[in-house]
Parts: C-alpha cells; structure tokens; sequence
C-alpha cells in the first residue's frame, strides 16, 4: 500500500481516489494495464507547488481494502478528491466519497470526468462533493487547491460547479489550454509492480477490456502494457458522444516527440511492451503521430502501442506516414465505425461515408496491423435496414481483411450526448441513481434499451459476430473444417439455419474440451520389462 503521511500539522496532503472499473464482489477483472490517468494529471501541478499528493487506485486492492486505505490517508488532510467514467466507476466513486462525508465532514470533496460534467445534480445536490470540475481540469485543480489552502473562497475559481442556494452555481468558464501550461504524468507516484503482477496472473485472461496479443507474439510469451494520455478532447461533433459539449470540439495535444520521450524514459524504468493510448482520438494531426512515430525510431525503442484514431485520418495518411507508423510499433488501431448506412452517419454527424471504413481497414491490414471497428446499432431515429447494412459492411470487412476486428454494439445513451434527449423522448429510461448508473453501459451485456433492435437483426448480429470469429480461428485452434464452413458463409453471405451450425460447433467444441480434462486426470500406466 502507498506510505501514509498522518496528521499533517499543515494539512498539506490530497488525497485522489481512482474508483473500481469492474466489480469484483460479482467476478469481473478490470485490465490491470489501466493507470490512474486522470488523476495523475491533476497531481502534477500540486506536486511542483510544494503538496503531498497521495494516488489510491481501487483496482489493484481487493474488496473493500483500497476504500479503508483512502480513510487512513484522509485523517489530516486537505482534500479529497476522485473521478470518474460510465460504468461501475460511478457507483464505487459514490460508495467511497459517502464513506469520506461520514468520517470526515469538513474535509472539501471534489470530483471530475466526464460523467459528472454530463449529471452534476446527483453529485452536489445532496453534498456527497462540494465542487465539481468542468472539462479540463489541470489547472482548474490546482487553483482549487490553492484556495483551499488559504482559506479562499472557492466560487472564485473558473471552471467549477457548486451547488448554492438549492440549484447548479457555476463558475466563471475556463478554456482548455496546450501542453505547454501541462506537465508531464508524476509517474513516480505509483509503484508499477502490482501492476505488472496482475497483467501476468492468470485470471487477466478475464480481464474487461484486456489488449489483444501483437501479430505473431508467442502467447506463452509475458507481456505487459500500460496506458498514456497525449491530447484532450477531439475536434468531431459526435452525436451519441458527450465531449463535444463538454470541450467545445477543442483538440490540446501534447507534441509527438515530448511524448515518445516520455514513453522511451518510462519504459527503461517499467519495462513494459505496449502502450494503450487513451486520447478521444489520437490521429488528429499527421505531423504529430509522424513526430511520434519517428522519435521511437530513432531512439531504438521497441514498443508497440495501440491508440484510437477515425478512419478518415487513416484514409488521409500519406503512405509513407503509415508505413513509418507500422515501423514504429503501431500494432492496433481502434476505429469508431460507428455505422455502415451513409443516412445514419449524417445522424451521429460524422464524415465517414460510403466505404470508408472498409478502405481504413485495408490499408492497415495491408502493413499487418490490426484495425479494431467498433459500430453501433439502434440508434434513435435508426431503422432495421441500417443496422443490416452496418452488420453487411462488417462482414465484408471480416472478409477481406483478415486481421481486422469489427464488432458491433448495441447503442447506449449517453448523458451530455446530442442524441440523449431524443433517446430519453424515444422512451429510454436512464437510471436514478449513481448506484444504478454503475450498472449501465456494460455493451457485452445486451441492450440497455429493451426492444429497441428488431429481433431479425439481434438474430443476424449474433451470427454474424460467431461465424466471424470461427473463421479467424478465435474460436478453436485447430478447426479448419469449422473456419472454413464459417468463411463460407460469411462469403455468401447466408445465415439461413446458422443457429444450428452454431450450436454444433459448441458442441463439439465442449466434447473436445471434456476429452482433454479426462485424458489429463487418466493415471499413466507403468510398462514392465517381460
């Protein structure tokens, strides 16, 4: 566990707590390679003016520990705060700063993340916070410490929401600034070899959101990630997304070169392989990935990184950037597919039209590099034709490129989004509370929107999503009859009684399994010489 100052006399400690990302009360693993960005971020600033800042991370401490270890750091302290994205992040964010209200009621509780800016009422209204931080929140945090600190008033710091006089108070607004008024992530705050560990135990295999193994990686072969953070906010006007609204569709990034430094001197100190970059989108600007790209080259570093980028970037790319990208160790890329129907693209207000995503695909799976597509289906407004041509479009991607990956989703409200008062007028209902709200938005789960997608189409999606897989060779290793029955139909594009097909291989797949559990426990028989 991190080391404890108690009692400070000055009260010069903050204490920031990364909440849970699943919960593991009901089994579920979160990827250990996820580090406490956001908080690492805001700690920087404080850390130069002079604070104590002490970082506890929720998802490397079993049960209830990391919540008794965020008490004990508070005793004396000057503040608390916390963050937070949908999912169950919400729900033990609430858990742990209700804890921190009880023992400590005259300790200022401050919270940011996007789901927060999106409903601030659940957070202040009833005082489980005092302030919330609107958007980026760098330096915001650290005139809010400053304030605190002195004994200011904090209604005289931009970029916060309060509640006062039993409604939303906010602040005067703050702009997002550049990389030159940031610095770099404090990674000393936090001690990578419980990080490491859990990426090499077993149950990671598990893990929600675990990173795909590099092409040809021997998978007995340990390998170990981490996440980074290199821009803030994203220049797109998405309408299912909340960050337009949240960062007026500004894009700061950190220069490529400062970044690929940072990475190279962390990775001589952590010795990790890969890097999961976490920027709303990451390849914006040609000249930057180039710069990013090219200084990991010429500084020999072997690392191979994962960021998340639109296929129009992609497209737009010369040659030699994504050339020069694949020799720099990019590996995977991520696309927002979003949608295979041009009519439902112009809905969530992106460019991507025709087949875009399609040639994005190629070109990546061409230099051996795998394209991750991540569409939706049963948007508001959406109709079953356009969630067939979206399962058609991925198809076609599964097809042709081999590496790729597209999956799609069902849609899921999301508050501060432009879409999300049509779909609550559509006849969503969005939970009441953050306990509830930490139950949403698990995609693996099924609609959280009931009968929102006719039941042809879920029937065509499942299909579509195991025939795609067998035929890559996820499924079973080994099963070439099986691959090759699943190209087929994916090459005919006939899903006529592929349940039945489906439930055969399951079948057999489980008897193999069964097999292999036997043999295994059969004790050797000992030869004797006649």
């Amino acid at each position: 566990s991190p080391p404890l100052a108690r009692g400070s006399a000055d009260r010069r400690r903050i204490v920031l707590y990364f909440p849970k990302l699943a919960d593991d009360e009901q089994g579920h693993v979160s990827s250990k390679h996820i580090l406490p960005l956001s908080l690492l971020t805001i700690a920087a600033w404080p850390l130069a003016d002079g604070y104590e800042v002490v970082i506890i991370d929720g998802n490397i401490y079993p049960g209830e520990k990391a919540h008794q270890l965020v008490l004990e750091a508070c005793e004396g302290a000057l503040l608390y705060g916390s963050t937070g994205i949908l999912g169950f992040q919400v729900a033990d964010g609430a858990r742990v700063a209700g804890k921190v209200r009880t023992r400590f009621p005259n300790l200022l509780r401050v919270v940011g993340g996007w789901f927060s800016n999106a409903l601030p009422e659940p957070y202040l209204e009833d005082g489980l916070y005092d302030a919330l931080a609107l958007g980026q929140g760098e330096i915001t945090f650290r005139e809010l410490v400053s304030a605190v600190a002195c004994g200011a008033n904090i209604e005289q710091v931009a970029g916060l929401a309060l509640w006062r006089d039993g409604r939303l108070f906010h602040t005067p607004p703050r702009a997002a600034v550049g990389w030159d008024q940031l610095k770099n992530c404090p990674w000393h705050l936090l001690d990578f070899v419980p990080y490491r560990e859990a990426q090499l135990a077993k149950d990671q295999q598990r893990a929600l959101e675990r990173l795909p193994l590099p092409p040809a990686w021997p998978s007995s072969q340990p390998f170990v990630a981490i996440s980074y953070y290199s821009s803030f906010g994203c220049p797109l006007p998405c309408s299912f997304c909340c960050s337009p609204a949240f960062t007026s569709r500004r894009w700061k990034a950190m220069d490529g070169q400062r970044a690929a430094e940072d990475l190279a001197d962390l990775q001589q100190r952590w010795k990790f392989d890969a890097v999961n970059f976490f920027d709303a989108n990451w390849g914006v600007a040609e000249a930057r990935v180039q710069s990013f790209a090219k200084t990991l080259i010429d500084r020999g570093v072997s690392l191979r990184y994962y960021p998340y980028a639109q296929a129009q970037s992609i497209l737009a790319y010369s040659t030699q950037t994504l050339d020069l990208l694949r020799d720099s160790g990019l590996y995977v890329v991520c696309i927002g597919a979003e949608t295979g129907d041009d009519q439902t693209m112009e809905l969530v207000h992106k460019p991507t039209r025709g087949d875009d995503n399609l040639r994005a695909a190629q070109a990546l799976d061409q230099r051996g590099i795998i394209a991750r597509l991540s569409y939706m289906i049963g948007l508001p407004g959406e109709d079953e034709d356009s969630m067939l041509a979206t399962i058609d479009q991925s198809r076609r991607i599964a097809l042709t490129c081999p590496r790729a990956a597209p999956a799609i989703w069902p849609y899921h409200p999301i508050p501060g989004s432009a879409l999300y008062p049509q779909a609550l007028a559509q006849g969503f209902q969005a939970p009441q509370t953050l306990a509830e709200w930490g139950k949403f938005c698990d995609y693996r789960s099924g609609e959280s929107w009931a009968r929102r997608i006719p039941q042809r189409v879920v029937e065509r999606r499942t299909l579509y999503h195991h025939f795609a897989n067998v035929a890559r060779g996820l499924e079973h290793s080994g099963a070439r009859y099986w691959q090759r029955r699943a190209r087929s139909r994916l090459e005919r594009n006939d899903f006529r009684f592929g349940h039945l097909e489906a439930k055969a291989f399951d079948w057999q797949r489980r008897l193999l399994r069964w097999l292999a559990k036997r043999d295994s426990h059969q004790p050797l028989k000992r030869h004797t010489s006649p």
